[in-house]
């Protein structure tokens, strides 16, 4: 029997990190096909829920310099079908030295119930962590709703929201479904689309099928004001406040909801440049969530702390293995090293490929109007061009990293510009 080298093993290890989380990804696509079946049925608490046992609740909205779209935004939340005498509108213009001030002022004078909350150096411009933690000092509400500053939700969301975590007293936080606005500009935003919607369906619905887990998203979310106060509101130096703020929300013995029936419609980047700079953002927030809780992951909640070990799996172990079978596959070609072993390694690839776009495809076909032929090929794209550009952000997200904490230089949190479209 031949002896394997050390190219053979790391490769047969690579390709076994590979497969592992190609299965569970086909694993979680499943369980998100059984959670869009129960969907499919009438939940009589939620749908059927009458005024006068919502709660009432805060709507916060944090805001720096986006007078291209907090106009739309604010209307699409004050014309939201939920009693008015239960909702508060809190948006916090934070340090914005455009016109988002005055677009506010007007419609104030239109929603009676709409409230602005101006930060201003140094109390402002510390990013959204800090916004929502001084919207929430002024919040009335025993529930606390949050959209980003260019969401549109529809008419029922912040009803669907509420009437799904009164449904349950385990219930700290309930997470809606977002959609993208601009998906048809370019093919970078029918990239995002086709993104967005496989995460929510596969990863979302898939993980809270099989155990009940969900991710806070960052908007069209609610969460109970006792529970985030309690957990000490969100953490100014997490980038990725949402991901970090799961994990406190499940240690605390609660569990969080995905509830695709609440919608709302947001904007995504159109340019690679603002594109790269959000990413690389929430890369760098995933694995300082990471680095911060894998070391406690032993005093963590059972089931958080296998999402935990998911997160390090996804940005350690696959991309090791990722990177290391394109590098041997790269000295293949050029002479500098060969596998010794042999195998159906082509056909194993080419399943792998196959696997990325019928998981991908099913978890669009839940999607109305999205399981289309169109984006077929784009996901068949897809895997050779922007699912590449993953391993260039967790690279460029490390070195960031690594150079700030050299150099000393806080973290700047990044906003995205957006495009008034």
């Amino acid at each position: 029997m031949r002896e394997l080298t050390s190219i053979d093993v790391l490769f047969l290890i690579s390709m076994g990190a590979i497969w592992l989380l190609l299965l569970y990804h086909a694993f979680l696509t499943y369980g998100g096909y059984r959670c869009f079946l129960k969907s499919m049925e009438i939940d009589e608490k939620i749908e059927k829920c009458p005024d006068e046992d919502l709660p009432f609740v805060s709507v916060l909205v944090p805001a720096h310099n986006e007078e291209a779209v907090i106009g739309k935004t604010v209307d699409a939340i004050c014309q939201s079908d939920y009693p008015r005498d239960k909702l508060e509108v809190i948006v916090i213009n934070d340090s914005s030295t455009d016109k988002t001030g005055e677009i506010l002022k007007e419609k104030q004078k239109m929603y009676p119930f709409l409230k602005v909350v101006t930060l201003k150096p140094p109390l402002g411009a510390g990013g959204k962590s800090n916004a929502l933690n001084q919207g929430l000092k002024e919040a009335k509400g025993e529930f606390i709703v949050v959209y980003d500053a260019d969401n549109t939700p529809e008419r029922k969301a912040i009803r669907y929201l509420a009437a799904a975590i009164i449904s349950d007293s385990k219930l700290g936080a309930v997470v809606g479904k977002f959609r993208t606005r601009n998906a048809d500009v370019n093919l970078l935003t029918r990239f995002i689309n086709i993104e967005t919607i496989s995460f929510q369906w596969l990863v979302q619905a898939g993980r809270y099928h099989w155990f009940r887990l969900t991710t806070i998203t960052g908007t069209n979310f609610i969460i109970r004001k006792n529970v985030i106060e309690k957990v000490g509101g969100w953490r100014l130096d997490a980038l990725t406040e949402d991901t970090e703020l799961t994990i406190r929300v499940y240690n605390e013995g609660y569990f969080i909801r995905w509830l695709p029936d609440s919608v709302t419609w947001e904007q995504e980047p159109e340019k690679i440049r603002v594109w790269l700079k959000q990413r690389t953002r929430w890369a760098r927030g995933n694995m300082w969530v990471i680095a911060h809780y894998f070391k406690h992951i032993l005093r963590l909640n059972r089931r958080i702390s296998w999402d935990v070990l998911y997160f390090f799996y996804t940005y350690l172990i696959f991309f090791i293995s990722v990177v290391v079978s394109d590098i041997i596959f790269i000295l293949g070609l050029t002479g500098l090293a060969r596998l010794t072993i042999t195998g159906p390694f082509l056909i194993i690839w080419i399943m792998a490929y196959i696997l990325f776009i019928l998981e991908t495809f099913i978890s669009l076909s839940l999607e109305r109007g999205q399981g289309n032929i169109k984006n077929l090929l784009i996901t068949s794209l897809m895997y050779f061009t922007y699912c590449q550009l993953w391993l260039y952000l967790v690279f460029r997200a490390a070195w960031v990293s690594v150079k700030d904490k050299i150099t000393g230089r806080e973290f700047y949190w990044y906003k995205t510009e957006r495009s008034g479209r």
